[in-house]
């Protein structure tokens, strides 16, 4: 079964860990571009002002200073919504982080549908595809506030740029505060899923907030007598390839489930793994090839096909195909 606690929001918990984690690391910076309160980096610049820098309603500029600063020997954090740090500064990611493999962290807040009433101009579904083809760019994806902090503590000891994608609104916890599952210590270790449940019929890789609908289809298809497998691939890249070709190998049918389009996410990322070494029917649930719209962000889980109850009439499909 799995588990049931208070829900929290993943940039409360990043706010709360780069201010922890500043205390130890004097080289750590912080950059943000004008939404410094909704990014929760504002929680640093209080407690260590001239090691953060605002840079405005310019994020072109937020990227390539915290390049400049990277080049100096600090490690720069850069926050702001998704859709702006990653769509509107994608050529100065490219040419002045990526390229040249500066320590820049680059993690972006109310992501995907999630955002919800803020709409379609401040939604993006498109942000992992670009962040992930990019040579040298690590891409995470955690599933709550607990990961969310033990992700932010693992990047420290990260060489090279990492891009890392948060939602807006509180979602299910299902880690403990030391990042136990289950009473199980996990370790958070960048390109390495996790297994939240045991299942031979069917494997559901997941992450974000598509991790609590995932153990959702999971208990309904158990009662179905359908064991289904859950893992949580926090990493888009590196992607695990051990866990998806194992999975593969013992369950033979992979549903993919991700807060993201179809289209280069998750679940591109799963099959390409998958069309190389091991090919079993693939069922992918995502945002369709899509703009999205405004609304209330459960509204918009529904109306995308963003649920327990898709998840699992996918991995039905995947069964019956194998």
């Amino acid at each position: 079964m799995s588990q049931t606690k208070a829900k929290a929001a993943a940039r409360d918990a990043y706010g709360r860990t780069l201010v922890e984690l500043g205390r130890k690391h004097r080289d750590i910076v912080v950059l943000g571009a004008d939404l410094s309160s909704s990014t929760r980096i504002n929680w640093f610049a209080e407690e260590f002002p001239e090691r953060f820098f605002e840079c405005g309603v310019a994020e072109e500029n937020l990227i390539t200073i915290a390049a400049g600063l990277a080049t100096c020997g600090k490690m720069p954090f850069a926050s702001t919504f998704a859709v702006f740090g990653t769509e509107r500064a994608y050529n100065q990611i490219r040419q002045a982080i990526a390229y040249p493999n500066l320590n820049v962290r680059l993690v972006c807040t109310h992501s995907g549908v999630t955002v919800g009433p803020d709409g379609a101009s401040h939604q993006t579904t498109f942000d992992i595809a670009i962040m992930r083809v990019l040579p040298n760019m690590t891409v995470l994806v955690p599933t709550d506030a607990p990961e969310t902090a033990a992700a932010v503590t693992a990047m420290v000891k990260h060489v090279g740029p990492i891009y890392m994608r948060l939602g807006r609104t509180p979602v299910r916890t299902f880690y403990d505060d030391d990042y136990s599952y289950n009473g199980v210590k996990q370790r958070f270790k960048i390109g390495k899923s996790v297994e939240l449940r045991r299942g031979s019929d069917v494997a559901i890789i997941c992450n974000g907030v598509m991790v609590a609908e995932a153990m959702d289809a999971a208990e309904t298809l158990y009662s179905e007598g359908i064991d289904a497998r859950v893992i949580n691939m926090h990493t888009v890249k590196p992607i695990d390839e051990e866990a998806i070709i194992q999975a593969a190998v013992e369950t033979g049918a992979i549903v993919t489930a991700e807060e993201h389009s179809i289209i280069g996410g998750l679940g591109g990322a799963v099959t390409e793994v998958l069309a190389r070494k091991k090919p079993v029917p693939v069922e992918m649930v995502g945002v369709q090839d899509i703009f999205t719209e405004s609304g209330e962000a459960d509204e918009l889980l529904q109306l995308y096909g963003l649920t327990g109850n898709e998840i699992a009439s996918a991995a039905r499909r995947a069964v019956e195909r194998r």
